[in-house]
């Protein structure tokens, strides 16, 4: 097994969502003159930890509950291709989410008891995703758990372990940041509709079709545009968010017009407007 496998396993395009959040709670502690680097550091390293984690944890249980087979649409995945084999996946992910608590728990010393719940409900919702008996990301709660842990409590947690203190407007822009995150959810369960819905796999997409998914990617993609827009009286160079629209609409537009194979482009793009996002938010927030 050649490290350009588990790399590859660590689905890389999915990565910025466990990195912009980061980027943004620290720039909403650079803000009020509470920048923590060793805090931040150790934030981007642990959420990428854990995003890594949760990565090597779905190969493992989607294969092993049948929802990885031959008729995958998707970019190729380690256990089902053979690469790797289910008891390597499984340990890769313990190690994962070990080595993301090493790393919290100089967070936890730092934040308390805050700071632990966040980091246990983190790994926990990361194996549970598609682990457990009642896997989140079978039953249709997959969009909802992302929207919260990439964003409210991703943003939010960042924030107040450099400052030790909270505001409404951290939820609030997290809010932002985990619709686009979600939005990245949405074009890998609408690619996968005509293999999810044969295993019992019941996403939002399996359960209320393609329109409706689709129209849920635009949504996403407008509410992330529009939040942090609540500030830009007090902070103008918020307004150049709005630069993002033709490209937010170009999305959605591609997504709208695609299906099958032909959506995995629209996953690396979306998280590129996710990159986008976060570096233009966090121009206009310290400008």
């Amino acid at each position: 097994m050649s490290f350009a496998v588990w790399l590859e396993a660590t689905r890389p395009r999915t990565l910025p969502a466990a990195a912009a959040p980061v980027a943004v709670g620290t720039a909403l502690a650079a803000g009020r003159d509470g920048l923590h680097w060793p805090a931040a550091v150790a934030a981007l390293v642990g959420a990428l930890l854990i995003q890594i984690g949760t990565n090597y944890a779905n190969d493992y249980f989607d294969f092993v509950k049948g929802a990885d087979t031959d008729a995958r649409v998707g970019p190729r995945r380690a256990t089902q291709a053979g690469l790797v084999s289910p008891r390597a996946m499984r340990l890769a992910f313990v190690l994962a989410f070990v080595a993301a608590s090493a790393v919290g728990a100089y967070l936890m010393v730092r934040g308390g008891w805050p700071i632990v719940a966040i980091g246990v409900a983190s790994v926990a919702s990361g194996i549970l995703y598609t682990g457990g008996p009642y896997p989140l990301g079978y039953n249709g709660l997959g969009d909802l758990f992302v929207w919260i842990f990439f964003g409210p409590v991703a943003v939010g947690g960042t924030v107040y372990v450099q400052t030790l203190d909270w505001r409404a407007e951290d939820l609030v822009v997290g809010g932002a940041f985990g619709f686009v995150s979600t939005a990245i959810l949405v074009v890998n369960n609408l690619r996968d509709v005509a293999t999810d819905a044969p295993v019992g796999k019941r996403t939002l997409a399996v359960r209320f079709g393609k329109t409706a998914a689709r129209f849920q990617y635009g949504a996403c993609l407008g509410l992330a545009i529009c939040l942090p827009l609540l500030y830009a009286s007090d902070r103008p160079w918020l307004l150049a968010l709005l630069a993002l629209t033709p490209f937010g609409f170009w999305l959605t537009q591609q997504v709208a017009a695609r299906d099958g194979a032909a959506l995995n482009p629209m996953l690396g793009a979306t998280g590129k407007f996710l990159l986008g996002f976060a570096l233009v938010f966090c121009c206009g927030w310290l400008l």
